[in-house]
C-alpha cells in the first residue's frame, strides 16, 4: 500500500471513531466503503517555492513528499530546536541561569534576533527555552549553551553527538542558535534530518508545550526584568491544527520553517528550507500548500452526518 493510501486509511478510521463516538446513542455507526474514497492527491503539492522540503506522517515518519531532502544546506534558527532538545534531555529546567556578558558581542556581530535579555539577569532554564523558541532569541540560546555545555564548545559537541545518535548523517552544528560561525560557516542540515529532529523534539512534552504557545509573559522579579515573548511562527495564528515548531531566517538560509499540525486526529510534520530570500510569509505559504495537499481531500471524504458539513478539523 502506498504511503498516502496508508495515511488515508488511518485518517478515515480515526474520523469514523470520532464521529461514531459523538453520535453514539443517537445514530447508527457510520461505515465507509472503498468506492466512497475515489480520489488521490496530485503527484505533488502545487506552489511550493522552497528549494528543499519534506512532509511526513507525524506518527510513523513515513515520507509523503519531498524535494532535495538529502541536500545539506544552512538552516538558520531551526538550529535552536536541537539546542532545546539538548537542554531538555539534560534536565533540571528549574535551575537558575545567569545571562552572561557574552550575549552583547554575540548579538551585535550578526544583528541577531533576541529576547531582549540583558547581562546579569537571572532566569530559569525553562524560561530561557521560551525566550529562545518563541521570539527566536539568540541571546537565550547563547546563555543556555554557556550553562549546559558548560561553555559554547562543550555544548556544540553535545549537539553534534545528539545528531549522530538520531541518525542525522547530513547535519553538523557549529553554533547553538544557527548564526554563521565566523570561521567556517558550518551549521547545516537536510530536510530529511530536520523532520527526524522535529519528531524527536515534539515527543518531549515540555518542548511541545513551548512551541505550541503563541506568547509567554514573564513578570518582573528580583533577578529579571519583565518580558513578553511572542512566537515568530505565523502558522500558529493562521493555520488550523498547528502545534509548532520553529522558524528560521538568515542571508545564507533564506526563510525556513519546521512545522507540525494535527487535523482530524492526523499529525503531519514537515519542513521547508530557503522558501524565499527574506519573506516568512512565503515559508508559511509553502507549508500550507504541503499540508493542504494531504488534508483537503481527507477532510472532504466524509461529511459530518449530524451537521451536513465537513468532518471535524
Amino acid at each position: 500500500m502506498r504511503p498516502f493510501a496508508r495515511l488515508l486509511q488511518a485518517a478515515v478510521t480515526g474520523m469514523l471513531v470520532v464521529m461514531a463516538g459523538h453520535a453514539a446513542a443517537a445514530a447508527p455507526t457510520v461505515s465507509v466503503s472503498h468506492d466512497q474514497l475515489p480520489f488521490w492527491p496530485s503527484a505533488e503539492p502545487d506552489g511550493v517555492q522552497a528549494a528543499e522540503a519534506e512532509l511526513a506522517d507525524g506518527i510513523t515518519g513515513t515520507v509523503l513528499w519531498s524535494r532535495e531532502s538529502d541536500t545539506p544546506v544552512p538552516i538558520a534558527s531551526i538550529t535552536k530546536v536541537m539546542t532545546a532538545l539538548v537542554v531538555i534531555e539534560a534536565g533540571d529546567l528549574d535551575r537558575t541561569v545567569g545571562v552572561p556578558e557574552g550575549i552583547v558581542a554575540y548579538d551585535r556581530e550578526y544583528g541577531a534576533s533576541t529576547a531582549d535579555l540583558v547581562p546579569g539577569e537571572t532566569l530559569t532554564a525553562r524560561q530561557l527555552l521560551y525566550a529562545m523558541l518563541l521570539p527566536s532569541g539568540c541571546d537565550a540560546a547563547y546563555a543556555l549553551a554557556e550553562e549546559y555545555g558548560p561553555g559554547q564548545a562543550g555544548f556544540i559537541a553535545k549537539m553534534n553527538d545528539t545528531a549522530r545518535r538520531l541518525g542525522m548523517a547530513g547535519t553538523h552544528f557549529s553554533d547553538p542558535s544557527g548564526l554563521p560561525d565566523p570561521t567556517d560557516y558550518s551549521t547545516y542540515s537536510t530536510a530529511s534530518d530536520l523532520v527526524k529532529l522535529g519528531m524527536r523534539a515534539m515527543s518531549q512534552p515540555v518542548f511541545r508545550d513551548i512551541v505550541g504557545s503563541q506568547n509567554y509573559h514573564l513578570a518582573a522579579g528580583p533577578g529579571n526584568r519583565e518580558h513578553d515573548w511572542w512566537t515568530t511562527n505565523r502558522l500558529l495564528h493562521e493555520y488550523p491544527g498547528s502545534v509548532g515548531i520553529k522558524t528560521g531566517s538568515t542571508d545564507a538560509a533564506g526563510t525556513c520553517l519546521l512545522f507540525e499540525t494535527v487535523r482530524a486526529g492526523l499529525p503531519l510534520i514537515g519542513v521547508v528550507l530557503h522558501s524565499s530570500p527574506d519573506s516568512g510569509a512565503v515559508a508559511a505559504a509553502d507549508a500550507e500548500h504541503m499540508l493542504n495537499w494531504v488534508y483537503d481531500p481527507i477532510l472532504n471524504v466524509l461529511p459530518d452526518k449530524r451537521t451536513g458539513g465537513q468532518a471535524p478539523a
